[in-house]
């Protein structure tokens, strides 16, 4: 893949200018945790011609995660408007058009509209623990998980607590969806993004309809003005047309009126399933990790699962095929404050580096750590994990006196941090006789070569590759959707991956190493015990 910092100026020929000119590009919008990015492709999607980005960051109000409904309409605009730059800055023109446009975002949470479109409640993210009770109410109902995150246990929290807005919800979705509601007028999902909603069945590729049917009748009667299946978004697969960017949504994304409406779109899909793209792991037996504010793992099987495990959602790949998802609400946030903390403190003793820098220096000192980072315990929990039983987190770095703080164990006990809830999730998958072949792993982490990949890979005690499209994550995977919207008549979705976009990419694997596995096995089991004190800091603090 070629990156387009990677491509001179002067590079930017005919060829180039002429696909933008004319609208052979496809774009893709990423709605992430701490970043909104947009990232555009060329006729060849493995071709990365322009990005841009935005900062923005939930709040916590109320004791509820969220995210305004300005901050992003705000957000969007400013990560377009700085990859429209991007080109004018590299090829010298202005895009007006594109071949084909599509949105990700977060999964999961509750947005919830009447029926002027009006939202109800402050939009409740995915990081929200509040629906324990739903939850459990509806897993036993359906037997199949349902998480605390998902739409509908957000949705029968609010049935079972009576609350106000509840009579009046016209509509739910995710926040791909409502995005895409607002550049075409459609209320559609893409089946990955769906799936983080409500069940969905393997065979229709739909929300399983029976299971509807008994949430229906298990409310009824019921409280909200509409049946479940008109509240939810229209599902729609890979390669299936999600509408087209209307006036109105072009001048929303582009207040400048340069941007032209009738750009078909792409079903909007969700990070787990853009993140499943951006690795190539579509396939059965395939499997990838992303790292970001969250950090989850996807392991798409050839069969279900033969027990229910709380710790374990069923969600889908975007063409419809059926996955294992472990999801932690933890990821490298708690690792990025720590490396804020080192940089400041460059900074003060008269020699400042840039964040890439400091990520760099820390993790790269990770390596000289102890394999069980010499008795030092970190904990990542800024929010609840439910894998672990915390209804709320309370980041914690925990040391017996006997053990080694320096600096290379404190770091690797913050990287082994990131990694730990997720491997007790993996564990049970393994435990279930899941097969995996390959582990793809993608996020800003893995941009530093060799370190979190390789710690990943002990963690897993399994190869763990990375290919050079790590850094670039969903924004990249929706606009290669978006670009396999006019081939999906002749190839599916795992093999337009493999022969157009992945056939010449270069990837870096990184297989167990034996101290580590047994360093962090030590560490693992020091971290399970530990737990308690998570527990009694969030009930103490």
């Amino acid at each position: 893949m070629k990156h387009c910092e990677d491509i001179p100026v002067s590079a930017a020929d005919d060829r180039i200018r002429d696909q933008l000119e004319n609208g052979r590009t496809s774009l893709g919008i990423e709605l992430g945790s701490t970043r909104i990015k947009a990232c555009l492709v060329g006729e060849d999607p493995a071709d990365v011609i322009a990005v841009g980005s935005a900062a923005w960051e939930n709040e916590y109000v109320d004791r509820t995660w969220t995210y305004s409904l300005d901050a992003v309409e705000s957000g969007l605009r400013a990560a377009y408007a700085d990859l429209v730059a991007d080109v004018e800055r590299r090829y010298g023109v202005q895009p007006a058009t594109f071949g084909a446009i599509g949105v990700s975002g977060m999964m999961h949470g509750y947005l919830a509209f009447d029926a002027d479109g009006e939202l109800l409640v402050p939009f409740r993210t995915w990081r929200n623990t509040s629906t324990g009770a739903a939850a459990a109410e509806l897993t036993e109902l359906f037997g199949v998980n349902i998480p605390l995150r998902w739409s509908i246990a957000h949705l029968h929290q609010a049935v079972r607590d009576g609350e106000a807005h509840v009579p009046r919800v016209h509509a739910i979705t995710t926040l791909a969806g409502y995005v895409h509601e607002r550049l075409t007028g459609r209320r559609v999902l893409g089946v990955g993004d769906a799936s983080g909603m409500f069940p969905i069945d393997p065979v229709t590729r739909d929300y399983d309809a029976a299971l509807v049917a008994r949430y229906d009748e298990l409310i009824a009667p019921s409280p909200l003005s509409r049946p479940l299946a008109e509240l939810l978004p229209e599902v729609r697969v890979a390669g299936q047309p999600a509408g087209e960017l209307t006036p109105e949504g072009a001048a929303w994304l582009d207040p400048t009126g340069r941007l032209c409406p009738g750009i078909p779109m792409c079903p909007p899909e969700g990070d787990a399933g853009t993140g499943m793209v951006a690795t190539n792991s579509v396939a059965p037996r395939t499997g990838n990790v992303s790292a970001g504010t969250s950090i989850f793992a996807m392991v798409v099987l050839e069969r279900p699962l033969p027990r229910v495990h709380e710790e374990i959602d069923l969600v889908t790949t975007p063409a419809g095929d059926l996955v294992a998802m472990v999801h932690c609400n933890n990821g490298a946030s708690e690792l990025a404050a720590w490396a804020e903390v080192f940089g400041r403190f460059a900074a003060a003793s008269g020699s400042p580096a840039d964040s890439d820098a400091v990520f760099a220096t820390l993790l790269t000192e990770a390596l000289s750590g102890e394999p069980d980072a010499g008795g030092v315990l970190a904990y990542n929990h800024l929010a609840g994990e439910p894998i672990v039983g915390l209804a709320e987190g309370r980041p914690l770095v925990v040391r017996t006196p006997g053990s080694r703080l320096t600096l290379a164990n404190l770091m690797r006990a913050q990287v082994y941090g990131v990694f730990a809830t997720l491997s007790i999730g993996m564990r049970i998958l393994a435990e279930e006789g899941a097969a995996l072949d390959e582990m793809y792993a993608h996020g800003g982490i893995f941009r530093t070569a060799g370190v979190a990949q390789r710690f990943l890979a002990g963690a897993l005690g399994a190869p763990v590759t990375v290919a050079e499209t790590a850094s670039e994550g969903g924004a990249w995977g929706i606009a290669v959707l978006a670009s396999y919207l006019s081939e999906a008549g002749r190839i599916d979705l795992d093999g337009y991956l493999r022969e157009r976009v992945f056939a010449d990419a270069a990837f870096a694997t990184a297989a167990p190493d034996a101290g580590d596995v047994a360093g962090y096995a030590d560490y693992l089991q020091r971290y399970r015990a530990g737990i308690a004190a998570e527990a009694a800091a969030a009930a103490a603090l």
